[in-house]
């Protein structure tokens, strides 16, 4: 079981997605993005998440990521930021705050 200290490790941030390209290195379908975190900066990250969302829905997008794990790297591309999402049978569904919030603020 994970406690409460726990999950005070992650460091939850909203973000603005901004730019989508294909992953075109990768083996299963996946987007490179980058995301507006407000004073924390623009972030790389890589998401399995064509399935459900082509490019011109996820520009604009405000998500939820975790920015507090180290960098990744996937094929030739290094992941800064971990995109929080939902799996089903259909794909990944990404959280998303049900109202517009300032790029960066903490999930709390």
């Amino acid at each position: 079981m994970a406690t409460f200290q726990d999950f005070e490790k992650l460091d939850i941030r909203v973000g603005t997605i901004i730019k989508v390209d294909y992953f075109k290195e990768v083996k299963n379908p996946a987007y490179k993005l980058e995301v507006d975190l407000g004073e924390i900066g623009i972030k790389k990250t890589s998401a399995q998440i064509c399935k459900l969302y082509e490019p011109k829905d996820l520009i604009g997008k405000q998500i939820l990521a975790v920015v507090n794990f180290p960098p990744k790297q996937i094929a030739n591309f290094m992941s800064e930021v971990l995109i929080l999402g939902i799996y089903n049978k259909e794909g990944v569904i990404l959280i998303t705050p049900d109202k517009k919030a300032n790029n960066g603020e903490k999930l709390g």
